[in-house]
This record gives structure tokens, sequence and C-alpha cells, in this order.
């Protein structure tokens, strides 16, 4: 910070800064049977303040809002168009490391997702049958097996 800046601070009048929220990305699933459900609710969080876009996918039943927005404010809009709605509870299958664990296969989720739990990851300081075992051999040295 120069002088002149230092100087200038005191001579202008500041100006009332609003806090604006940050661009985030908000994922909702929502159950759409048909073109009338995906417009109202389209409609609903599209005229909200701060929405740069708005993506629907009716096949997945699910909602992507972009923008300048409160996520639980964009929950209740959808919610108040009489539909069911709660945030994306599903991550990508490949992320995790157990898909199969208790509460995480979901037969209703899209194909390739799995419910976001706990269960699906390990540990951060156990250490799983399966990496005690993949250690155990070496692929860029073959005669370095710690069985022999």
């Amino acid at each position: 910070m120069g002088a002149l800046d230092y100087i200038s601070s005191f001579c202008t009048v500041t100006e009332r800064k609003s806090k604006r929220k940050p661009l985030q990305t908000v994922e909702i699933k929502v159950k759409m049977d048909c073109d009338g459900c995906e417009r109202r609710v389209r409609n609903a969080v599209i005229n909200m303040k701060g929405v740069k876009t708005v993506e629907v996918v009716r096949k997945q039943s699910r909602v992507t809002v972009t923008g300048n927005v409160d996520p639980n404010r964009v929950l209740k809009r959808v919610k108040s168009t009489g539909k069911r709605a709660e945030f994306w509870p599903y991550i990508p299958q490949h992320v995790t490391l157990y898909p199969y664990a208790a509460g995480a296969y979901d037969k209703r989720a899209p194909a390739g997702y799995v419910r976001n739990v706990v269960q699906a990851y390990p540990a951060p300081s156990s250490n799983a049958p399966e990496e005690k075992f993949a250690s155990l051999f070496s692929d860029d040295n073959v005669h370095a097996c710690s069985i022999m």
C-alpha cells in the first residue's frame, strides 16, 4: 500500500459493500415425472436472485443450480413446488473404494452412482487386508516376492 493509497483512503467516501455469496453449484434430487414437473421446478429456481444457470436432468431426477445462492434456500424453493426434494446424495461409483459397503448401494440410484456414506471409504489409520496382500508382490521386481 503506497502513500497515495493511504492518503486517498481518508479522502474518499466509503461505499457500503454488500456481502455476496460465493459462486457455487447446488445439486438437488427431485422426483419429476413429466415435462410440466420439469418446467415448474426450473421456473421456480431460475427466478431466484443470484442464479446463473439451471440444468434439469429428468432421467436422473437431478437439478443442478449454479450461482451466488444459498443451498438451503434453493432446496426450500424447490420444495415449494410440491415435489419431494433433497440434496444430491450420490457420488460416482469409481470414486469410492468400497461401493458395495452397507448403505452405499442404492438400487434407485442412477447408473454409475452410489450413496455417499462413510463406510465406503477406509478408515485413515486402518490397514485393510487388500492393502496388505497388494504389498506382498511387486510388479517392478518379480523376484522380490516377500512370501518366498
